[in-house]
């Protein structure tokens, strides 16, 4: 349930934090312990980090800065507050560090802040108007999305990891298309609403203001782009996507947890440079993401939807392969329940959707009193907007507003995408 527009109910918001430290848990539980210190991704902290920096974020901002608590640690909450987002190897080489803390004195540390944010949902005021930290509980949400968010970054790094450094449940490979595969949607031209109203349920500072814009025109992939389809760009001489690895005369996908024959069916994970680079290839380019919002929340009669399938809460039994239904993608379309207003599907779940609009502030935006660097440090030009879910994204942060982005050549998102098309170019 997403409980962003619910009056605060201490006992669900204590549910939630428990259910996001057990799946953190479970996440930490799939890696052999000897690889704790390791970092798979250069790019990015070890393991340790995040251990500690989940239940750290959580007890700085809704502890100790809304409700002015003192310090568990001083030099751990320091080391653990905020992860790194370098744009290359040389920059993330002045980031990194050895002097990790011994497991037992994170585990300690973990336990005490678990402790401490517990006791605020029991006890604590978690709604004060007077607290820019506090008001409509915004620190509150702040934490409770936070970790969810990192349960994604936590999962593609551990997809790094040799496969016998990790263990996991084997999953289905089902590899079939829909007859309509390489299907073309006609989208109307229209308005699309873009961000989030201040009617004061959660939001991160960047899904702000809310406003309408004009959509043309446009023609777009009733489907993801495939492993097949990408794999003909290879032949041609197209860059090889992350997860792909060659096997002789075939082609191997490096799964969450296992190494498969590459299928064909499931949508391809690329860079957005590759995504760039196909579409163009293949005569199509990527959405804008005003055009998202058109395909996904728009209809032919000019009334838009909170969800793609209308305003039933996200399920991810019917709706899209999102909030660790698996691990892994699946063919497409095989959530047909889950298709938009215009027929288009997978829009939600099976990946994020790549488009070409760079990460940038809406007019009127302003950075949240819980976490002013959140978006702020990313508007640089070199980020873009990715849209929907992944298969490991939370049901919680399913709403029309989230944006999420990443730099262009990133190789490790679960980002996918699909062709838009101008009506007056295209050939059919």
């Amino acid at each position: 349930m997403n409980l962003s527009h619910a009056p605060v109910d201490r006992v669900a918001l204590r549910r939630w934090y428990d259910a996001n430290r057990e799946r953190t848990r479970s996440l930490f539980a799939s890696i052999e312990p000897e690889v704790y210190y390791d970092a798979p991704i250069p790019l990015r902290h070890p393991f340790v980090f995040y251990d500690g920096h989940l239940p750290a974020f959580s007890f700085l901002v809704l502890v100790r800065r809304a409700l002015g608590a003192p310090a568990i640690d001083p030099s751990l909450e320091r080391l653990f507050e905020r992860g790194i987002d370098p744009q290359n190897l040389d920059s993330a080489r002045h980031l990194s560090r050895s002097d990790w803390p011994d497991r037992e004195r994170v585990s300690a540390f973990i336990e005490a802040c678990d402790v401490a944010v517990r006791n605020v949902f029991e006890h604590a005021q978690l709604i004060d108007p007077g607290n820019p930290l506090l008001a409509d509980a915004q620190a509150v949400y702040n934490i409770l999305e936070h970790e969810e968010m990192h349960h994604e970054t936590l999962t593609y790094i551990i997809h790094q990891l040799p496969v016998a450094a990790k263990h996991a449940t084997s999953e289905d490979v089902l590899d079939e298309f829909p007859s309509d595969a390489h299907a073309i949607v006609a989208i109307d031209a229209g308005q699309a609403t873009l961000g989030k109203a201040r009617d004061g349920s959660f939001g991160w500072d960047n899904e702000f203001p809310e406003h309408v814009v004009d959509v043309p025109a446009f023609l777009l992939d009733h489907y993801n782009v495939t492993n097949a389809d990408y794999l003909a760009y290879v032949h041609a001489g197209g860059a090889v996507p992350p997860f792909w690895r060659q096997d002789g005369d075939s082609w191997r996908l490096r799964t969450a947890y296992d190494e498969i024959p590459l299928p064909l069916s499931w949508p391809v994970y690329a860079t957005h440079q590759q995504a760039t680079a196909f579409a163009h290839w293949s005569g199509g380019r990527l959405m804008t993401e005003a055009e998202f919002h058109r395909a996904a929340f728009g209809t032919p009669d000019g009334t838009e939807r909170p969800y793609p399938w209308g305003s039933q809460a996200p399920d991810a039994q019917c709706h899209g392969n999102f909030d660790f239904r698996r691990f892994d993608p699946e063919p497409i379309g095989c959530s047909p329940e889950g298709a938009s207003a215009w027929g288009v599907e997978d829009l939600i779940g099976n990946g994020w959707e790549w488009t070409s609009t760079p990460f940038s502030p809406f007019d009127g935006f302003s950075p949240m009193a819980s976490y002013p660097q959140y978006s702020a440090d990313f508007f640089d030009g070199r980020h873009f907007v990715m849209k929907g879910a992944s298969p490991v994204t939370s049901r919680n942060l399913i709403r029309r507003s989230l944006r999420n982005w990443f730099y262009e050549d990133y190789p490790h998102m679960y980002a996918t995408f699909r062709r838009a098309y101008d009506p007056a170019t295209y050939l059919r």
